[in-house]
């Protein structure tokens, strides 16, 4: 039976749209760098799930989790990665940023909405740099191994520490809440819509990435047979 539950993964993606192919000054390896490395594999749990929304698209051209009007050079779409890196050959007119919404964020968004229907929670996934980039305002700090966050109120308190536990307990360390993360566009924005939650993972290399995939899929498993309890 599948679990009730909305999975986002809006940062494995490695795809250059082709729109800005031609002007795109970054390698292979600084788009994985800028990404979620790890994400596809650990939160492949697409067949688990009641609904799973991801996409082929890399975050350093479009990223999901930023709002709309967000024009920062780590806003929507971005001028720079994380690590400061230029990403085009020439600034993006305002012609072509909304063209890259259109085509990508925008549907991203409307799926999401669609897909909350008959649905218990959602969960937007991540793995984060083990140590925080410099753009960050932890900038040079170690991470936590699991963070787990809510923005202060897009779920039931009690939703949060229970599914806070289930990672602590799967992972077998713990969980940090709403930091180094808050929470981002993705469930503040579709809150109203469903309850969220907002997981990152380290990818420091505690563990593989399919062990990773096994114990996330096991917090959630444990979390949705507690609150059906209720």
């Amino acid at each position: 039976m599948s679990l009730p539950l909305l999975i986002s993964v809006p940062h494995a993606g490695r795809q250059v749209p082709p729109e800005v192919k031609r002007i795109n000054l970054l390698s292979v390896e600084q788009i994985i760098e800028d990404g979620d490395e790890g994400a596809h594999e650990v939160y492949a749990i697409q067949d688990e799930v009641m609904a799973f929304v991801t996409t082929n698209i890399a975050r350093a051209y479009v990223d999901m989790n930023r709002e709309e009007d967000d024009r920062g050079s780590d806003g929507v779409v971005k001028t720079k990665t994380i690590y400061q890196v230029p990403i085009y050959l020439h600034p993006l007119q305002e012609k072509h940023i909304h063209m890259l919404l259109t085509r990508y964020y925008l549907p991203y968004h409307r799926k999401l909405s669609r897909l909350a229907n008959d649905i218990v929670l959602g969960i937007d996934c991540h793995t984060m740099a083990a140590e925080a980039p410099p753009i960050s305002p932890d900038a040079g700090t170690e991470r936590p191994l699991v963070c787990l966050s809510n923005a202060d109120g897009t779920c039931p308190q009690d939703w949060f520490s229970l599914m806070a536990d289930c990672l602590a307990e799967t992972f077998r360390c713990n969980v940090a809440l709403n930091e180094p993360f808050k929470g981002g566009s993705i469930i503040r924005s579709h809150a109203s819509e469903l309850p969220w939650m907002q997981l990152e993972l380290s990818r420091a290399q505690f563990m593989d990435a399919k062990d990773k995939r096994s114990r996330v899929l096991s917090a959630f498993q444990r979390w949705c047979t507690e609150v059906e309890k209720k």
